[in-house]
């Protein structure tokens, strides 16, 4: 018998991975309507259709039976040598995509990315919103053992709300004052059973290389406070959220690059189905929040610069605009085909370790053994 979590994680991935492509492929759509360029199919999914119909401007609305992407086919797309005398002869003149300049080119890929930056800014401002802005409080949790923390008398529980006279409204700040002032002796002001106190704490240090020295307090942080804000400061907050998303998971695959992160951690479709049906446990602001996230991973994934993805034909048009003509066919389609190994090389890469994250090797081997 099938678990529960299975469909709840068949479910959430449906809905999240629908969401995602519906907004990415929405902004393609916009897009060339705003330039001008006839979109002939708009589908979600791939394969045989489920449900269907067209709008009265012509474009077929699409809902195929594999929730695995999507896409939106505009008219004209193909170069005209590619494509039969018959085909050339239905074009609408002055609708096709390919004769559009290189910018409104650019504009209508470019769209779909940015359509996924917004509407992981849309949907953090919400949140902050409605459910409230998550903040680390300055509240110890744990104290290390024989740390500088220990050593000066600090509790789990105690509330620090200054540093040597800075006041400390998050645990970051905690941590930014502390990393700054090694190896000296720091004037606490807490709160411990709703009484001020004020603790002298000789703070601790390490190389962090480079002759640089970090300071150590020995404490990990001990919770989360909601605070909702206002329209305009929600807007403001989700624009911020959505930027330290996006530093963050380029900071992360530079130091995967880089060997100073592990690439077992890069998962696919498995992974996010997985993680989809755990998080919608959570609730609804949970898999909003997690939507989010996804939706600035897509976005950026759809960047980089391999042929294929947006972020391929963005270099394509910029290396148009440079010589004044597009690049020759057989560059392109060299490209093209370099792009789809890479592509196919990191989707069995990311499955590898989905496989092999979920147990199913361990499994495997487990039968045999």
């Amino acid at each position: 018998m099938i678990a529960p979590d299975f469909f709840r994680s068949v479910a959430a991935f449906i809905v999240v991975l629908g969401v995602l492509v519906f907004v990415h492929e929405l902004g393609h759509y916009l897009a060339a309507r705003w330039r001008g360029v006839h979109v002939e199919v708009f589908s979600i999914g791939f394969g045989r259709s489920i449900a269907s119909w067209t709008d009265k401007v012509g474009t077929v609305w699409k809902l195929a039976w594999l929730p695995l992407g999507g896409y939106v086919k505009l008219h004209g797309q193909e170069r005209p040598e590619d494509v039969a005398p018959e085909v050339r002869a239905r074009w609408l003149p002055g609708r096709t995509f390919h004769e559009k300049p290189v910018l409104s080119r650019a504009i209508v890929v470019a769209a779909g990315p940015v359509a996924n930056f917004l509407l992981a800014a849309v949907l953090f401002a919400g949140l902050f919103a409605t459910v409230g802005r998550p903040v680390t409080v300055p509240v110890i949790g744990e104290v290390v053992a024989d740390g500088a923390a220990a050593r000066a008398g600090l509790r789990s529980g105690d509330r620090v709300q200054a540093i040597d006279g800075t006041a400390t409204a998050r645990f970051e700040d905690i941590q930014r004052i502390v990393s700054a002032n090694p190896d000296r002796e720091l004037s606490l002001r807490i709160l411990r059973d709703g009484q001020e106190q004020t603790v002298a704490v000789q703070a601790g240090g390490r190389d962090a290389g480079g002759g640089r020295r970090v300071g150590l307090l020995g404490v990990r942080g001990g919770g989360t406070e909601f605070t909702k804000l206002g329209p305009l400061q929600a807007v403001g907050a989700g624009v911020e959220q959505t930027w330290d998303v996006t530093v963050q998971t380029v900071a992360g695959l530079g130091q995967m690059l880089s060997g100073a992160r592990t690439t077992e951690e890069l998962g696919g479709p498995l992974r996010i189905a997985q993680l989809s049906g755990q998080v919608a446990q959570l609730g609804v602001s949970s898999l909003i929040s997690f939507i989010a996230v996804l939706s600035v991973n897509l976005g950026l994934i759809n960047l980089f610069p391999i042929p294929i993805l947006d972020g391929g034909h963005l270099l394509f048009y910029l290396a148009e605009a440079v010589r004044g003509r597009p690049l020759p066919p057989r560059a392109q389609e060299y490209g093209y085909r370099a792009g789809f190994a890479v592509l196919a090389c990191l989707f069995v890469f990311a499955t590898w370790n989905d496989l092999t994250h979920l147990g199913l090797f361990r499994w495997v081997s487990g039968l045999i053994g």
